[in-house]
């Protein structure tokens, strides 16, 4: 009896996901994946729960003209975690656009009843929950890890304008910068949606904790559960895939990239020694090496005219 309970109702998990297009993966992503990992495992070892820390790559956004094949994205998701515990998950990948954000977080629950679920969203994200598709339900199904970014840019002005096609990467908080001061969290709380700010809680820990009840009627999920809200306090530098996409279109005079895209196939080390010169490529901040490599021997982004 005791083997068969177990097998209907495994020890819990603790799973968070970082959503986004992706477009493509850079080290921010990582960075910031990462950093929940590593926070998250002291807790899950001390539970003696396993630990679940993924990228959700989207479908293709209905509100962008061109977005890149899914193909390519999930192969640089997968060039970006080797080596590393971040997992992948597919859920939304392959889908028909528009995705929301409110279905896949219905869907996690319905497969994961009795885990710790963790969403990852900015701050910016946060603010405008009331305008997504029922975006004050998320957490009716997930806890919500908001990181707050220190500024917006130019070049997200777009992004911030797809709040129905829920948790861009693009309009996600990278890496963190310890020159900014951090902001008072209740100065924060008191940003977000009425409705929501009642669910603050001070600590990750708490995260946890509130999953410790058992959801066994799947039917009535929606009812039996009431997700937390933890807000990040260190601010995090913005960066975008956007970005990151302009400023491959605009390095072509100032980097060999000719002789690297002949070379590339031979060697990595072409790739390497361009990501190592940061003056000239700022790119070798943000990509890695190999996702680098894939972007132009699949001629990615315009990386075509660089031929």
């Amino acid at each position: 009896m005791t083997n068969h309970k177990q097998t209907q109702h495994p020890a819990p998990a603790i799973r968070a996901y970082l959503g986004g297009s992706f477009d493509p993966v850079h080290k921010g992503h990582l960075q910031i994946a990462m950093y929940v990992y590593q926070h998250l495992l002291p807790m899950a070892k001390q539970l003696n729960y396993e630990l679940h820390v993924s990228l959700l790559p989207n479908a293709r956004s209905p509100f962008k003209q061109q977005s890149t094949d899914p193909k390519h994205r999930l192969a640089m998701l997968k060039l970006a975690t080797i080596n590393t515990p971040i997992k992948i998950d597919e859920l939304e990948l392959w889908q028909a656009p528009p995705v929301y954000t409110i279905d896949s977080v219905r869907a996690l629950r319905q497969r994961y009843p009795h885990d710790s679920l963790i969403f990852i969203i900015g701050m910016d994200s946060a603010l405008s929950l009331s305008k997504w598709k029922e975006g004050l339900g998320l957490t009716d199904y997930v806890n919500l890890w908001i990181f707050n970014r220190d500024s917006v840019s130019d070049a997200d002005a777009d992004i911030k304008t797809n709040i129905n096609n829920h948790n861009l990467a693009e309009d996600m908080p990278k890496l963190v910068d310890e020159s900014f001061i951090t902001q008072d969290v209740t100065e924060l709380q008191s940003q977000l949606p009425a409705e929501l700010q009642c669910l603050v809680i001070d600590s990750t820990t708490e995260l946890i904790m509130a999953n410790a009840q058992v959801l066994v009627n799947k039917s009535a999920l929606k009812n039996n559960y009431q997700g937390h809200i933890y807000i990040d306090p260190r601010p995090v530098t913005a960066v975008s895939s956007t970005q990151v996409r302009q400023k491959l279109q605009q390095i072509s005079h100032a980097l060999n990239i000719k002789h690297t895209a002949e070379m590339q196939i031979a060697s990595l080390q072409p790739i390497n020694d361009i990501m190592c010169n940061t003056e000239l490529n700022p790119l070798a901040k943000w990509l890695n090496p190999a996702v680098y490599q894939y972007i132009i021997a699949h001629q990615l982004y315009s990386a075509a005219q660089f031929r």
